[in-house]
């Protein structure tokens, strides 16, 4: 587990990641309970809080198996009078949606927080989606620092308003807020003892049509009160003066604010938390005004609400933003941009810096790690997948694993979402008669959202073979735990849960599990269980099983195990490359007569390649059996 010692510091000073500062936020807020699941850029905010959890020994926190469950979690202990929160990346919110728009009819009796951490620009993510607009449709009150310096205060009064309102708030931060450090004041941490609460109420609990029309009405009217009120969130600022208004939501009041400055310009700033809704005030207060510009990271969501408001209030207000043009609807907030859309709309010459050409450095796509398991078993699955003349398609899915869309492997031909490569693979599988759908799956995916597909897939008697990469941990995403590893948010001993009762209780009758550093047995595996797929027309199942070569290596430090080095023996070596071509493994270098060299620094002595080369080049230092059992067993923890 990380270690977040500043988040559970005493009051005082201390530069903090942008994530821990939200916790940190939460614990001065009195937080009791959280539940989320991982997905950068938010997972900082639960790994600090699983660190006070575990040194504290309280809020209570945990992993969920994925969005919806965290959200649902979160919002029991909230029903019970807890102050709780999930956290989730933006779309994580979209598997949680069902849950989030009922909170907003349930309201709470203790607090609710769901953060929403959005990527513009998609930096790892495969979408770029705005989820303030969450909070327009299901009528809940958004939350946005503005910029990383307001992230704790906006985490704290989150959790504080949505106690006072008895509502969920949303809190919708940014990678930039997510992942930037600075200093921050911290308060003194405020413990409220669990002690929930529930009272038999079927008026207020259930949501069946009768009562459900009666909150719909009643969260209508909640809404326009909220509006009316809105502007009193205390990191709502208006200050400055001039003919021109500035509407900066969230990180766009730092962008606007450098701008005026740099550009010596006089506005009269209104600086908005609160995107969602826009404030009565606010509105009222810009529409004497001209000129208007809004600046804003992500879609027009506060524009459009400002152009509905003026519209009604008959102001002439001429609005810049989004919807004219002046801004672009892609990517993340540039400077650059706002300054020269206030260089605009002021009448002022402003030339944008010609961009310096940045240095011209080799190509370095992501690869898989030295030692990936995943490195080893896609090229045992390209073998398979030879012998038995199958032309497939893969259908992939969200993880490491997504790698293995690169050559020289391409075993990644659709990627959609978590959880997609079973369920696109069902109706891929009646589409292609001719073809043979491969679904390739994680282990916490397979958690989060691809047992139900599987189901799905005996149900439907779906000609696919599943593989699910089980390397006992997430990943992707920094190596939390989850229901198949035996340990909790804490790192405690939790029950673990096996993928192959998991898989054989749902109906899949041919289960092959395989070692994904032995080559031979995944090759063979694999052609076992393709073979009961084309001639069964039913989905089998195989579970390539080895640790991430990270956790192992962080294990082998933590213990005193010796790491092996491999080298290659250059009297056998014959320069055929297939060590560096069609393995592809960047520990292994091509040198100028062809032939290989092992790079000590990277190589990580998991044995892959003494496996793949035909004429025995690759050789061990040593031999270490307890590495070997760590490569194929670590853990977190």
């Amino acid at each position: 587990m990380p270690r977040y010692r500043e988040v559970v510091r005493e009051p005082g000073e201390a530069v903090m990641l942008g994530n821990a500062a939200i916790a940190r936020g939460f614990l001065e807020a009195g937080l009791q309970f959280a539940a989320s699941y991982p997905g950068t850029p938010s997972t900082e905010i639960t790994e600090a809080l699983a660190y006070a959890y575990k040194t504290l020994g309280w809020p209570v926190v945990q992993w969920s198996v994925n969005e919806k469950v965290a959200l649902e979690s979160a919002l029991g202990a909230a029903i019970a009078g807890l102050r709780s929160f999930a956290g989730m990346k933006h779309v994580g919110l979209n598997v949680a949606s069902d849950p989030f728009f009922s909170s907003a009819y349930l309201g709470v009796e203790g607090a609710l927080v769901v953060v929403s951490a959005d990527d513009p620009w998609m930096w790892s993510s495969q979408n770029e989606q705005d989820n303030r607009w969450y909070g327009v449709h299901a009528y809940v009150f958004t939350v946005e620092p503005k910029g990383v310096q307001d992230a704790k205060e906006a985490a704290c009064h989150a959790l504080e308003w949505s106690a006072m309102l008895k509502r969920p708030v949303l809190l919708r931060i940014t990678t930039r807020i997510a992942h930037s450090r600075t200093s921050f004041k911290l308060g003194p941490l405020k413990r409220i003892p669990i002690e929930g609460r529930f009272e038999k109420n079927p008026q207020r609990w259930t949501l069946i049509p009768e009562f459900a029309r009666r909150h719909r009405l009643e969260l209508l009217r909640y809404w326009e009160e909220l509006k009316a009120k809105a502007h009193q969130f205390p990191l709502n600022v208006v200050e400055g003066e001039g003919d021109v208004a500035v509407l900066a939501s969230g990180i766009g009041y730092r962008y606007a604010k450098e701008a005026l400055e740099e550009l010596g310009l006089e506005a009269k700033v209104f600086g908005l938390s609160t995107p969602v809704p826009l404030p009565d005030k606010f509105a009222e207060e810009l529409s004497q005004f001209e000129k208007v510009v809004v600046v804003e990271e992500g879609e027009p969501v506060v524009e459009l609400q400002l152009r509905a408001a003026l519209q009604e209030l008959g102001s002439k207000a001429k609005v810049f933003g989004k919807t004219d043009g002046s801004v672009r609807l892609y990517g993340e907030l540039d400077l650059e941009d706002v300054k020269e859309l206030l260089a605009k709309v002021f009448g002022v010459e402003y030339g944008r810096p010609k961009a310096l050409e940045p240095p011209k450095m080799p190509p370095r796509p992501p690869v898989l790690c030295p030692g990936c398991p995943y490195r080893s078993y896609f090229y045992a699955l390209k073998r398979a997948v030879n012998r038995l003349r199958v032309e497939p398609v893969y259908s992939g899915d969200i993880g490491c694993y997504s790698l293995g869309i690169n050559k020289p492997f391409e075993v990644q031909d659709i990627i959609i979402d978590m959880g997609a490569s079973i369920g696109a693979g069902i109706g891929l599988s009646k589409a292609l008669k001719d073809r043979v759908v491969i679904s390739i799956i994680g282990d916490s995916t397979f958690f989060h959202s691809g047992m139900t597909a599987l189901a799905d897939a005996v149900y439907n008697r779906a000609p696919l073979l599943v593989i699910v990469l089980d390397n006992f941990t997430t990943a992707m995403t920094g190596h939390q735990p989850h229901p198949g590893i035996g340990v909790d948010a804490a790192m405690r001993p939790a029950p673990r849960i096996e993928i192959e009762s998991v898989v054989r209780g749902l109906g899949v009758e041919k289960v092959v599990t395989v070692d994904a550093f032995n080559i031979l047995e995944s090759q063979r595996g694999t052609e076992e269980a393709l073979r009961y797929v084309l001639e069964n027309k039913k989905p089998a199942v195989v579970i390539a099983r080895g640790a991430c070569a990270l956790v192992a290596l962080a294990q082998a430090r933590k213990r005193k195990v010796e790491v092996p080095k491999y080298y290659v023996d250059e009297s056998k070596c014959t320069a055929c490359g297939i060590c560096y071509t069609a393995f592809n493994c960047p520990a292994i270098l091509k040198r100028e007569d062809g032939k290989a060299w092992i790079d000590p620094a990277l190589c990580v002595g998991c044995a892959q390649c003494e496996q793949i080369c035909p004429f025995g080049a690759f050789v061990p230092e040593k031999r270490v059996k307890e590495w070997e059992r760590l490569l194929r067993t670590a853990r977190p923890g």
